[in-house]
């Protein structure tokens, strides 16, 4: 199969010429609910696979704050992975006031093209989340556009939610959360310089921030992996406030500091990823610095596992 760059199409006055089967949803954290959905765009063989989401500066109204549980650009990324080729994703607050009608109009007909679309059980759009699947179905149908309401994904009989996999990563338990993504969680972020702690210990780190919009998981130590120019190796990354050495004190969100084994190098300003495998253990406070260096040698060997 041959994988198109994802095309976003949000800016600009670009309409895909072809007719597009469009998969609407928030769609944080792209989980393996979130691909059932998608899927049932991607097998419209004759039309060309879209998605409709957001890209937002505001916080959608079920959010108290944004707490998202992968980055925009890494959404994008996976949506291209499974066959996306077409994106449009407003912010929020650029359509939340589109009543129904308006929004199937303006948006599926005139701005996507869209033959089909297809959303999940609980998806909501136009003026105040008036609008339902069902409506979505009836007023699509007099657009000409086929409407399928894709039934939830469910583990153990319960549906898959981005709320639940929040919670998991909230209490460290990102195996399954990972399990219920369908990929390990992860970040790509820019290493900056931190306090050259780890490498007086002659364990180096690279100390990555993570943006304060983001799920900030259980402080404390994961097993981890890092692709550097397309090669995997085991980490240890230690999330939180660094509690035995002096933090950054700069306001910014949660540091995250990894020991990449095997690897010797100058990484700064590269935006690296970083993958969450497993919980090792809390975030603790040392006595000493030898202390410290004690367990990260151990965090090391039962990374190695």
């Amino acid at each position: 199969m041959v994988v198109r760059k994802l095309k976003d199409i949000t800016y600009g006055s670009f309409v895909p010429p072809e007719k597009t089967a469009v998969a609407l949803g928030y769609f944080d954290g792209l989980h393996l609910g979130h691909i059932g959905v998608i899927s049932a765009a991607l097998m419209q063989d004759d039309m060309k696979p879209a998605v409709f989401t957001f890209n937002c500066d505001t916080t959608l109204p079920k959010f108290k704050l944004p707490e998202d549980i992968i980055s925009f650009e890494n959404k994008c990324e996976l949506m291209q992975r499974v066959g996306v080729e077409y994106l449009y994703a407003p912010d929020f607050a650029e359509v939340c006031g589109l009543p129904a009608e308006e929004f199937i109009r303006e948006i599926l007909v005139k701005r996507l093209n869209a033959g089909f679309a297809c959303c999940g059980t609980s998806f909501r759009f136009g003026k105040g989340g008036s609008g339902t699947p069902q409506i979505l179905k009836e007023i699509g149908a007099r657009h000409g556009i086929k409407v399928e309401i894709v039934a939830d994904i469910c583990d153990d009989g319960v549906p898959i939610s981005s709320t639940h996999i929040r919670e998991l990563i909230r209490c460290g338990e990102v195996a399954e959360a990972n399990r219920l993504l369908g990929y390990d969680l992860w970040y790509r972020l820019p290493v900056i310089h931190g306090n050259h702690i780890g490498r007086s210990l002659s364990f180096p780190t690279i100390n990555q921030v993570i943006p304060e919009t983001n799920i900030i998981p259980k402080f404390g130590a994961y097993k981890s992996f890092v692709s550097i120019d397309g090669r995997n190796y085991r980490g240890v990354t230690n999330i939180g406030v660094k509690p035995t050495v002096e933090n950054r004190g700069d306001g910014s969100g949660a540091v995250m500091e990894t020991h990449i084994i095997g690897f010797d190098g100058d990484l700064y300003g590269q935006r690296i990823s970083v993958s969450l495998v497993d919980f090792i253990r809390p975030e603790k406070k040392f006595s000493s610095l030898d202390e410290l260096k004690e367990q990260i040698s151990a965090d090391m060997l039962e990374a190695l596992k």
